[in-house]
């Protein structure tokens, strides 16, 4: 954690995680995640940004559990993060090119709803995304 946010062990100790180093916009959410971690309900898979000691905004992606001593009394949380900044930007890259595409492209969820639809599939067939994504391709 000290290599990806810049801050030492000394820096943070007995500072608020979430008012402190998390963006404004995510403060409630990341709370209620936490708030629920106490409550003994983990979290899987959460994404959120965090800022660095150097002021850059990373992206994390959280898994929060129940911290508890040998009793079973809760006594924190353990959370787990991981940076995922690269990896967004490389689907937001990926869905610039699908986008742009002089193909029409589109794809379906295992349900087969509609969850990819580029320009090139608007122009063809006619539909906007908004009118497409998330209905059944087929009926």
């Amino acid at each position: 954690a000290r290599k990806l946010v810049g801050y030492s062990t000394e820096e943070v100790m007995g500072h608020s995680l979430v008012q402190e180093f998390i963006t404004n916009d995510y403060q409630a959410s990341v709370q209620a995640v936490l708030d629920r971690a106490l409550d003994g309900v983990e979290t899987a898979n959460f994404e959120f940004p965090l800022i660095t000691k150097a002021g850059a905004r990373i992206e994390v992606l959280l898994n929060a559990t129940t911290r508890r001593n040998e009793h079973g009394k809760v006594i924190g949380v353990v959370g787990i993060g991981q940076d995922i900044t690269g990896r967004i930007a490389q689907e937001r890259e990926y869905a610039k090119l699908i986008d742009t595409a002089n193909a029409p492209i589109f794809g379906v969820d295992t349900e087969g709803k509609v969850n990819v639809w580029n320009k090139c599939a608007r122009k063809l067939v006619g539909y906007t995304p908004d009118e497409v994504m998330g209905k059944y391709l087929v009926e």
